[in-house]
């Protein structure tokens, strides 16, 4: 064999290595999965600013009412009822819904119920035994609500992509018992806020009507919440886990209202 030969055949063999380490890495490439661009909705709406400020409100309201100052711990606690109301009122009006909406309004509300539950039972205006119904009630809540959104949050699971809210992952849909609920702790607490200036100015007949009726409310806000903190465990359209298809339909649902 000529040397000619030899290197015809070491530029033959070079040629079917190259082109088989060429296939083998674009096998591999292949395999690897192609990361979707992450769907970001828009949180900067009014809904949103409202709902916020409906959070930040419940420590001021919890402060003023540990201080006794009950009249403005009304005033701030009626603002927030009403912004309570508006928030969904135009987020539905002007297709404002946002998954982190759909998060941040039920933990407004809770984070308002908690801070109320805790200051009312340290002045003895709420009995310590409802309270402990209701954090308990929350509390296993909101252990769920960190399970759900780590299991439904799209690779890669970071701690920063974790908190960032403009990555929707899941939505929470109240159940019906939820919504009566939450309607009924919220009677209960605007009750127990107001007691003591009213309490003060009725008669002794009235007064024992009063506190009846009181207790009465007391104890069917206990069954409900015991009944609301199941539901969401038997339900199976409390919360939803959004899908890839789910994401990208709402992603190009926000690029065309954007585009508008």
């Amino acid at each position: 064999m000529d040397i000619s030969d030899c290197s015809r055949q070491t530029k033959s063999l070079l040629k079917k290595t190259t082109t088989k380490t060429q296939a083998s890495v674009k096998k591999v490439l292949d395999q690897i999965p192609k990361t979707a661009p992450v769907f970001r909705e828009n949180i900067y709406t009014l809904p949103n600013f409202l709902t916020f400020t409906r959070l930040i409100s419940a420590p001021l309201i919890g402060y003023l009412v540990l201080h006794s100052n009950l009249i403005w711990a009304t005033a701030v606690f009626v603002y927030s009822s009403i912004t309570d109301l508006l928030d969904g009122y135009i987020a539905r009006k002007y297709n404002l819904q946002s998954v982190v909406g759909s998060i941040l309004d039920p933990m407004a509300d809770k984070i308002l119920m908690i801070t109320l539950t805790g200051c009312l039972t340290a002045i003895n205006s709420l009995p310590l035994w409802i309270a402990i119904i209701i954090f308990s009630r929350d509390f296993l809540l909101g252990l769920s609500a960190i399970y759900y959104r780590y299991i439904s949050l799209p690779p890669p699971k970071t701690f920063k992509r974790y908190w960032d809210f403009s990555i929707p992952s899941a939505e929470v849909h109240p159940t019906n018992i939820s919504k009566y609920n939450t309607a009924l702790q919220m009677a209960l607490i605007t009750t127990s806020l107001v007691k003591p200036l009213l309490f003060d100015t009725l008669t002794p007949d009235t007064l024992d009507i009063a506190q009846t009726a009181v207790a009465g409310l007391e104890y069917i806000v206990a069954t409900t919440t015991v009944l609301s903190g199941l539901s969401y465990v038997f339900s199976k359209d409390a919360v939803k886990i959004l899908t890839s298809e789910e994401m990208e339909r709402r992603r190009l649902k926000q690029l065309t209202k954007n585009k508008k």
